[in-house]
């Protein structure tokens, strides 16, 4: 049985620390602030990328370089047999693609999934990546049911503030003064590919309320409905809002009774567009406990 080794990148939210503990590879994503580059949680850390945000500082995303992929894939083979690479969604960035362009020149020794996920959601692909091998699958098998698997997720965002997608030229100037006027608070989604508009709430509560209504109506109609085995896994992920995030939490518990609710920060690949103080809400279909 091959050896198969399960890389992802920050955009995943696991930091160096957890994927040492896990057992995985994270490659770090580069930043660009005010012209300099950064590297998620190696040269820049959470608390330093929202104090520069809302500093007001210029910050974009970039993708990794293809020599910093190839040293990571070629410093893992040398104790692997087979890689399985994860990156953010293709649909969000065009790392994804690069790197399954890289890969053509390893004969198949690294599988580059196109999984259509970010956040906590990419996150749980990487988790399932582990049990997958741990069950002795190839990482050609491992690729081709993260893909077969990629829309079995949802995420649900609540925004605090229109002011960063304006920034970054997503709405108008327009619309955002009038979702600040009347104090809206929009609900975007991300299924698969793109993060796009799902719901306007008046309120927190209400924008609260949209998201688990969301995830109930997605388990019910699209993940085999509420049973006995909890069969998907829910995430709460935020921006700069933890306190909030334990809060929704409970609320969750009410609606969710049994499940398992995991909290993690929002990855900042997506937080530099909407800014801090989200909330999101995710969920996940299990693996089946028979491979």
């Amino acid at each position: 049985m091959s050896k198969v080794a399960i890389m992802t990148d920050s955009n995943s939210g696991i930091t160096q620390a957890a994927a040492k503990e896990l057992g995985v590879f994270v490659l770090p994503m580069p930043f660009m602030i005010d012209g300099e580059t950064f590297y998620e949680d190696i040269s820049l850390t959470q608390e330093e990328f929202y104090e520069r945000l809302t500093a007001g500082a210029s910050i974009s995303t970039s993708q990794p370089s293809p020599d910093s992929v190839l040293k990571m894939w070629d410093a893992i083979l040398e104790e692997y047999d087979e890689l399985v690479h994860i990156p953010m969604s293709s649909g969000l960035s065009g790392s994804c693609q690069s790197a399954a362009m890289l890969s053509e020149e390893y004969g198949g020794r690294v599988q580059v999934v196109d999984n259509q996920r970010i956040s906590v959601t990419q996150r749980q692909s990487v988790l399932d990546a582990m049990t997958l091998a741990e069950h002795g699958k190839s990482a050609a098998e491992i690729k081709a049911y993260l893909e077969a698997d990629k829309f079995n997720s949802s995420i649900y965002i609540m925004l605090d503030t229109l002011y960063y997608l304006k920034k970054g030229g997503r709405i108008t100037p327009a619309a955002a003064a009038l979702g600040t006027i009347l104090k809206l608070k929009p609900v975007l989604q991300i299924q698969g590919e793109k993060l796009d508009a799902f719901a306007k709430a008046r309120t927190a509560n209400q924008g609260r309320s949209i998201m688990m209504n969301a995830i109930k109506n997605d388990i019910e109609n699209r993940f085999g409905g509420f049973t006995g085995e909890k069969q998907v896994w829910l995430e709460i992920a935020h921006s700069a809002n933890r306190e909030a995030a334990e809060s929704y939490r409970e609320e969750i518990r009410q609606i969710f009774p049994g499940y398992d609710i995991r909290i993690d920060p929002l990855s900042l690949s997506v937080a530099c567009h909407i800014g801090p103080g989200s909330l999101a809400l995710a969920c996940c279909r299990k693996i089946p406990e028979r491979m």
